[in-house]
């Protein structure tokens, strides 16, 4: 299925700017990997979101299945902010690219900060952003510690923040894990965090204020599934 509709995407590239289309792909893709593999997803505060402006969402990174879990569950038009490496997958990076999705190289800082002009540019004229702040997959369930671009994204860019919080997909199939083991998952949106106090100078507060929130709401999230 990602195959073909990986494929699909990078057909339908090539006849719409807006990445709004595959985007839907995308979201059918994700729903899909969800439905085979028996696992439901509960979403909260859906409400939360104003669908008329653009925002950064910044969610927790715990496994393998939170991308078709955001992708398939999370109903707004969105564009990844990913790592480089995942643009050079075959199939699966070039249909990342057909959906609008925003490459930043780790290990170029000239490079990533290129991305993130681009990408604050994105936001601007109207399109949502995703970001795991975490930067990767954690290895033992915990949040690991946050990564300054994502803050310098959003401070650029001058947009709220709304925290998602994403449980249960760490037991389903971690980091380093190839066995699937279907379980419930929530997935919790929280009320947009207001940046326009922030700037590049002081992006650490905002950082560690948004990383506190998603601390908090992911332990509280432990009881609800």
């Amino acid at each position: 299925m990602t195959f073909v509709l990986g494929s699909l995407v990078i057909i339908l590239a090539f006849f719409t700017k807006s990445g709004n289309t595959p985007h839907l792909v995308a979201r059918f893709w994700g729903n899909f990997i969800l439905f085979v593999c028996g696992i439901k997803v509960k979403v909260n505060g859906v409400a939360r979101v104003d669908p008329t402006k653009s925002y950064v969402f910044m969610a927790n990174h715990q496994g393998n299945f939170d991308i078709p879990v955001l992708l398939g569950c999370l109903p707004f038009q969105f564009r990844w902010l990913a790592k480089a490496e995942l643009f050079r997958i075959p199939i699966f990076g070039r249909a990342m690219r057909g959906c609008g999705y925003i490459s930043i190289d780790r290990f170029n800082q000239s490079s990533a900060f290129d991305s993130i002009a681009r990408a604050a540019e994105t936001i601007r004229n109207g399109v949502n952003v995703m970001i795991f702040p975490e930067g990767t997959r954690s290895l033992d369930g915990k949040i690991k510690p946050f990564k300054k671009g994502g803050f310098v994204l959003t401070v650029d860019a001058g947009v709220s923040i709304v925290p998602v919080i994403i449980h249960g997909t760490y037991s389903i199939m971690p980091k380093n894990r190839l066995l699937i083991r279907p379980g419930p998952v929530s997935l919790d949106i929280l009320e947009p965090v207001e940046t326009s106090g922030y700037t590049r100078e002081n992006k650490d507060v905002l950082m560690e204020k948004i990383r506190i929130k998603i601390c908090e709401s992911f332990e509280q999230a432990k009881g609800k599934i």
